[in-house]
């Protein structure tokens, strides 16, 4: 066989191998635990993923004009300061709620209020732990360890502004 046919065969089954690989990982349920799925869903989709053991299911209500769902601990252990957070397609974040322990095999209810109604797309993700990440002494990808996505410390309701709200 020529060797230019062998490259090109070679580099043709790895594209091929590619493409498939990233379409499979739109449609799988869990979360490798990155910042957010980077899929946008439609307004009328459901967002449904686990995340660091969090699982959230999360549907925008048109008729509310709020994001409405749980997040759920599917692990054994309970999960520290989970909280959630909505990024709209015009660039704006709801949230996150605020932070609290989920013990095993628990649900929270959530609700966040759309701030407006600019957007035509949407993702979300939960978060667990102290800081960006779940796990203990982790750097965060927005700005090192015990920092939020925002590359500041979180604490508390330091997170807090319009569409910060949640039922119990």
């Amino acid at each position: 066989m020529n060797p230019i046919y062998t490259v090109l065969t070679v580099i043709t089954i790895i594209l091929v191998a590619s493409v498939s690989g990233c379409s499979k990982k739109e449609e799988l349920s869990v979360d490798d635990g990155s910042e957010e799925s980077k899929v946008e869903l439609a307004l009328n989709e459901q967002y449904d993923r686990v995340r660091n053991g969090a699982r959230l299911v999360l549907k925008y209500d048109p008729d509310t004009n709020a994001f409405k769902g749980t997040v759920e601990n599917t692990t054994d252990e309970t999960l520290k300061q989970v909280r959630v957070e909505v990024h709209l397609s015009n660039g704006k974040e709801l949230g996150p709620t605020t932070p609290g322990d989920l013990a095993p095999g628990t649900k929270k209810e959530i609700l966040l209020p759309a701030t407006g109604t600019d957007f035509n797309a949407w993702t979300a993700h939960p978060e667990v732990g102290e800081g960006e990440h779940s796990g203990e002494g982790e750097d965060s990808e927005h700005g090192g360890e015990g920092k939020s996505e925002h590359g500041h410390k979180e604490e508390g309701g330091e997170h807090d502004r319009e569409g910060d709200h949640e039922h119990k």
